[in-house]
């Protein structure tokens, strides 16, 4: 089949990626003539693991091309998939539909024969309505149907959940643009798990997935706190609750509270909808306020270890709002930096991808270091804030010579908690 795909973010690159991957042939297109040039180079623009040899393997077959011409990427397809951004909106925290819409306009005008509009942007309830109004008021004569098919792929392992999706929602409201959708996921056979539903249903789907997603972390952070308080531990608290199949074992990891691009954005747009409805999400509510007030909580962990020290330095390890990915989008680790620096600090970090965009946000107001052992070197307290793999296994008495004194804050729970001890080192983590 012919794709085209608008927007070469973390939605639409690796799903172009994937879908070439799977035999079709693909065309990326994105305004931003600089992100272009640099696909077309062979530069791949944003990092997730596995993502470049499958980059490079299908642009060299020629199954994935890249364009910022709209009528070269759409024309002639028989799905074109909108992945462009819907960032929140700075007071009302809806979702900003400008690119949506704008994007719908211009496709519009070079549609041929029929074609498939699937919109994979998270968008608020209605909004495949809207499309569909839009494309008909710019182009009349079009001959297009268009289906709601959120994207359910984890940043750090979208390459794994594309190839093995634990379902495909597709809000299809005829039976022909149902069956293209199922044309375009045939490759994968029954590993689809493909659900059916009203366009409507689809478009709320994915709100109430990750909403759901987030009351979880949120309520394990919670139990992290009583576990701290009590005596238990949280992660066997959190084995015995996953055992029980009505519940699951995933998302009930404690830490510093959710971030990245889905989660903030999307459990406010859900509580901003409600109102729109008239309905009350006092769960999803109670979840946002408090997960912006656990950023602070953690701060002040790292700021009382550094108790009755001038001007202290901190060390910090994880800047991505999570492993496996160079997004610093509400990161916690950005954030939990932003309250630290508030205070009189100076803050070296270190992050094995996500440097470049962290300095973009952050410029000169923290320093960066080359590796872990640097970042540390001086500190008076090591602050993790992030959960990548590397760091695991890092040299504890390395770490401990570097430190101006031997302070861990790991707010990942990532390190060996009785090797640091044994280590001599001051450790604290959460929920024990």
């Amino acid at each position: 089949m012919k794709v085209g795909i608008i927007g070469t973010g973390y939605v639409g690159l690796p799903t172009g990626v994937g879908l070439a991957e799977l035999g079709h042939d693909v065309v990326c297109i994105d305004a931003v003539e600089e992100k272009i040039a640099a696909l077309k180079a062979g530069k791949i623009t944003l990092f997730e693991e596995g993502l470049e040899e499958l980059f490079h393997k299908n642009a060299a077959s020629g199954k994935l091309r890249f364009t910022s011409d709209m009528k070269e990427g759409v024309q002639n397809a028989d799905v074109v998939i909108l992945a462009v951004g819907t960032p929140p909106h700075p007071v009302t925290k809806e979702a900003d539909m400008r690119y949506v819409h704008a994007a719908a306009r211009e496709l519009a005008l070079h549609l041929t024969g029929y074609t498939v509009v699937a919109n994979k942007s998270t968008v608020p309830v209605g909004t495949g309505d809207a499309v569909e109004k839009i494309i008909r008021e710019v182009n009349p004569a079009a001959d297009f149907d268009v289906v709601s098919l959120p994207e359910f792929l984890r940043e750090g392992f979208a390459v794994h959940d594309f190839f093995n999706p634990d379902r495909i929602i597709v809000g299809a409201n005829t039976e022909k643009a149902a069956n293209v959708i199922k044309a375009l996921y045939a490759p994968f056979g029954e590993k689809a798990h493909m659900l059916f539903v009203k366009r409507r249903s689809s478009e709320t789907i994915k709100y109430a997935s990750n909403a759901f997603l987030a009351m979880k972390i949120h309520y394990i952070n919670e139990m992290a706190n009583f576990c701290e308080k009590s005596g238990a531990d949280v992660y066997e608290v959190a084995q015995g609750m996953g055992l029980d199949t009505r519940i699951g074992a995933k998302f009930l990891n404690p830490g510093p509270g959710y971030g990245g691009s889905c989660f903030p954005k999307d459990t406010n747009a859900m509580a901003y909808m409600a109102k729109g409805y008239g309905v009350e999400m006092s769960l999803i509510e109670t979840t946002i306020r408090k997960n912006d007030a656990r950023k602070v909580e953690m701060a002040e962990r790292i700021l009382k270890a550094t108790e009755g020290i001038e001007n202290p330095k901190i060390a910090v390890l994880g800047l991505a709002f999570k492993g496996g990915t160079d997004d610093c989008r509400e990161s916690p680790a950005m954030e939990i930096i932003a309250a630290l620096l508030k205070h009189k600090v100076s803050i070296t970090a270190y992050d094995p991808k996500a440097m470049d965009t962290a300095k973009k946000l952050v410029g000169d107001q923290i320093e960066y270091a080359a590796d872990a052992y640097e970042a540390a070197k001086g500190a008076d307290v090591l602050a993790v804030l992030t959960e990548w793999v590397d760091f695991k296994s890092l040299d504890l008495a390395k770490i401990k010579a570097a430190l101006k004194s031997p302070k861990i804050v790991d707010l990942r729970n990532l390190l060996d908690k009785s090797e640091a001890e044994q280590q001599g080192f001051d450790y604290q983590g959460i929920g024990r």
